[in-house]
């Protein structure tokens, strides 16, 4: 499978499982607490599928980032937490330092 969509999947598990932490409110509601086992153990998971064909640290750095990037568009869009410049900026660059990663850099598997 493409290592990419590995990594996809992984972000999209880990931003599950963060979601689902934010909602099992300390643990104590059962159903989002099994969110967040199930959403992290996948991402785990799948982030040692995609470690097979890509270097640490493009794998890592890329599900952290986009993880940043997802979690805070959550926070915006489905809990109403508020972006003001500084944070925008810091969203904008830690985007441009995945590019520079995944597309610039050499270190990444073309």
């Amino acid at each position: 499978m493409n290592p990419y969509a590995l990594l996809t999947a992984a972000i999209v598990s880990e931003l599950f499982g963060t979601t689902c932490l934010k909602l099992s409110e300390g643990f104590s509601k059962p159903l989002p607490s099994a969110g967040v086992v199930v959403g992290y153990g996948l991402a785990f998971y799948l982030v040692s599928l995609t470690l097979e064909d890509l270097p640490v640290g493009v794998v890592y750095g890329t599900w952290a980032a986009l993880g940043i990037v997802g979690v805070a568009a959550i926070g915006i869009v489905v809990f109403g937490e508020q972006v003001d410049m500084p944070g925008a900026v810091g969203v904008a660059l830690i985007l441009v330092g995945v590019y520079f990663l995944n597309v610039v850099s050499e270190m990444s598997a073309h």
